[in-house]
């Protein structure tokens, strides 16, 4: 997307977000990789799943039943553990809820909520890697956001 589009997706997520506070949330989370230790980085989807966790799991134990929709590379890690058994883990003994999760992977092609979650993914990404802050301005703070190895 151009800037201006960037903005505009800005504009239009913030006040989304306000007209429907009570419905419409949104979290982020962003890694420093060369932060991370060796060990950790040599499987790339480990640390995703654990953020994946550390955003998720306090706001999906909130609920009976939770549908996920993650991108193509959560589907398996290095020790042949999904995202979907990590997290329904992590919520039925570390969170002691009763969540039940239903995991459906997709492309964005196919998705809207995944493209706006990948749009959103856009402004977040710019701040930080990229020094194009003018979205996140605008949105930022709208965005549960935490950061790791900082």
């Amino acid at each position: 997307m151009s800037v201006y589009e960037r903005q505009l997706f800005a504009q239009n997520a913030a006040l989304l977000s306000t007209s429907h506070a009570s419905d419409i949330q949104y979290f982020s989370i962003t890694v420093k990789k060369e932060n991370v230790q060796a060990h950790i980085r040599s499987d790339p989807n480990k640390l995703y799943n654990y953020m994946i966790s550390l955003s998720l799991t306090k706001e999906m134990s909130r609920y009976e039943h939770v549908q996920l929709f993650p991108d193509a590379r959560s589907i398996k890690v290095g020790s042949g553990n999904s995202l979907h058994d990590y997290l329904q883990t992590k919520l039925w003994f570390e969170k002691n809820a009763k969540t039940v999760l239903q995991t459906t992977p997709t492309n964005s092609s196919e998705n809207l909520n995944v493209q706006f979650a990948d749009m959103l993914s856009g402004v977040v990404q710019g701040h930080f890697e990229d020094g194009n802050s003018e979205p996140w301005a605008i949105l930022g703070s709208a965005i549960s956001h935490k950061r790791l190895f900082f």
